[in-house]
C-alpha cells in the first residue's frame, strides 16, 4: 500500500512504514504528518500485525519537517499551533498502537524525523546515521511531548545539549547516551530478525506492557492498564499458553 509519500507493506505478521520522497531526504509535509497518524492507527486495529518497522527510503530516515512549505502552513502562531497538532497525533499514533514499532534508521534522522523515532519502541541505527534536532537554528520551540521523550531517554543534561546546540550526533555517541537502542552496518536487517522474535510471542502482553510503560514515562496513570490486565487472563491466548506448557510445544498466539 502506498499513501501519497509513504508506503506499507505487510508480510509474515511484520507491518514496515516507509517514508518515501528520498529525493528530498524523507523530508515530512504537514499531509505526510497527517498520514502517519492514520497509517499507524489502522495497522493496530490488525490482529495478523505483530510488529511495527518504520524506516525511510533512499538511505535517510528523515530530515524532519519539510521546511520549505513552512510559509503556507506554518507562518505564525496559529498556525504553528495547528501544525504542531498533527505532528503529535502522529507521534501519539505510533505510541499508541499494540504493536512493538522499531525504527530503523540510516543516514540523517533529524528534528522531526527524530520525533518519530523517539515515539518508537526502540531505535535500531546503522554505523553511519547522524541523529539531531536543529529546531535552535530555526528560532522554534521543539514540541513538549517530544521534548518529554527526549528526557526520558537521555536524561537533562544530554537533553539540553541536544536542543540547545542543534549538533548532530553520530551513532555511537547516540548509543551512549540512550537515544538510539542498537548500532550496526544494517539496521534494517537487525530490525526485521528482532521484530520477527517479537512476532512470536503474546500479543496481549506486549500490548499491555507497552500501554503501562509509555504511561509511566510520561508521568501519566495508566487507566486502562487493569483492563489490559483483565483482558489478557481472559484470553483464549492464555489457555493456549498454560496448554503449550503442559504438552511442552510453542504455544501458537492470536491475540484473542
Amino acid at each position: 500500500m502506498i499513501v501519497a509519500d509513504i508506503e506499507c507493506t505487510v508480510e509474515n505478521n511484520i507491518a514496515t512504514v516507509t517514508l518515501n520522497r528520498p529525493a528530498v531526504r524523507n523530508a515530512v509535509t504537514l499531509s505526510m504528518w497527517k498520514d502517519v497518524a492514520r497509517i499507524f492507527a489502522e495497522l493496530g486495529a490488525k490482529r495478523d500485525v505483530r510488529a511495527i518497522i518504520f524506516t525511510g527510503a533512499g538511505g535517510n530516515f528523515s530530515v524532519g519537517a519539510d521546511v520549505s512549505e513552512f510559509s503556507a502552513v506554518r507562518s505564525n502562531a496559529q498556525d504553528s499551533a495547528d501544525y504542531e497538532i498533527a505532528v503529535d497525533a502522529s507521534s501519539e499514533a505510533i505510541a499508541s498502537v499494540p504493536q512493538p514499532v522499531i525504527a530503523a534508521i540510516n543516514g540523517y534522522c533529524l528534528g522531526g524525523g527524530c520525533h518519530l523515532s523517539m515515539a518508537c519502541d526502540f531505535r535500531f541505527a546503522s554505523s553511519a546515521a547522524e541523529i539531531g534536532i536543529p529546531s535552535a537554528n530555526l528560532s522554534i520551540v521543539y514540541g513538549v511531548q517530544s521534548t518529554k521523550r527526549l528526557l526520558g531517554l537521555v536524561g537533562l543534561t544530554a537533553a539540553k545539549r541536544i536542543l540547545y546546540t542543534a549538533e548532530r550526533l553520530g551513532a555511537s555517541e547516540a548509543l551512549g547516551i540512550g537515544l538510539v537502542d542498537r548500532v550496526n552496518d544494517d539496521s534494517g536487517t537487525e530490525a526485521r530478525r528482532f521484530a520477527a522474535r517479537i512476532a512470536e510471542k503474546a500479543p496481549l502482553s506486549i500490548a499491555g506492557a507497552k500501554y503501562i510503560l509509555n504511561q509511566a514515562s510520561m508521568g501519566e496513570s495508566g487507566a486502562l492498564a487493569q483492563t489490559m490486565i483483565d483482558r489478557a487472563s481472559d484470553s483464549e491466548d492464555y489457555r493456549e499458553a498454560r496448554l503449550a506448557f503442559a504438552e511442552k510445544r510453542r504455544p501458537a498466539f492470536k491475540g484473542l
